[in-house]
């Protein structure tokens, strides 16, 4: 399947701010559903083991809503791992939905605001995490925003979705089923059909400096790449 992006309703900036609050909320449940918080989880353990009970520096790259980082968090807190988690995102109302996400969720969130092409991200995190974010770039752009996940911190994992058929099928079926949003309704296909595929992911990787990354796919439809992780 041919790679295809056409811009998706969620990143337009003019959005209204209640209508956005409702997709966040529709993909929070798609994420739920799909388990997704389970591999950032998988990397925070991982880093966890090896840093041996020092505090971790974890930071969450295009957090929208932030489900993933806050469902990793409590993960880590039942785990006994300690960790400073900064969320971050260019969308204030994301960011806003993200503070009170977590102060719901008894989860202690820093959150900044960042346009990950044009500012730095924050610096020395032992871990960076990014979930469903880099479909939305263009070849040079993705490559790009995956140089300053590299300066940020020392182990990463990006997680996105498969240009797949039946990863098609499952967004378009899933995002009817658990939102009645029109901004899920309309991304959810989109967004699969932008996917990038494991092998471009890694290639994308090496340009961008990183030279030990990997990359694993994963149920439902989707990849991880990683770094620094043993």
């Amino acid at each position: 399947m041919q790679r295809t992006r056409v811009p998706e309703l969620m990143d337009d900036p003019a959005l209204d701010a209640a209508e956005h609050r409702h997709a966040l909320a529709g993909l929070a449940r798609l994420n739920r559903v799909s388990q997704s918080a389970r591999l950032p989880w998988e990397s925070v353990r991982r880093v966890a083991q090896a840093r041996r009970g020092r505090t971790l520096r974890v930071l969450d790259v295009a957090c929208g809503s932030a489900d993933a980082a806050i469902a990793a968090s409590r993960s880590a807190r039942r785990h006994g791992i300690n960790a400073c988690w900064t969320a971050c995102d260019i969308s204030e109302c994301a960011l806003r939905e993200a503070s009170e996400a977590a102060r719901c969720a008894g989860v202690e969130l820093r959150t900044v605001r960042v346009d990950l092409l044009r500012e730095p991200l924050p610096a020395e995190q032992d871990l960076v995490t990014c979930s469903l974010f880099l479909h939305h770039l263009d070849g040079p752009d993705a490559v790009r925003a995956l140089a300053a996940m590299h300066a940020s911190a020392r182990s990463g994992a990006v997680i996105d979705l498969d240009r797949t058929r039946l990863g098609l099928a499952l967004a378009w079926m899933a995002s009817r089923m658990l939102s009645r949003s029109r901004i899920v309704r309309f991304d959810a296909p989109a967004s699969v059909r932008a996917a990038w595929r494991p092998d471009e992911a890694l290639r994308m990787a090496r340009e961008a400096g990183i030279a030990d990354a990997r990359v694993r796919r994963a149920w439902p439809e989707r990849w991880v790449l990683t770094w620094g992780l043993a």
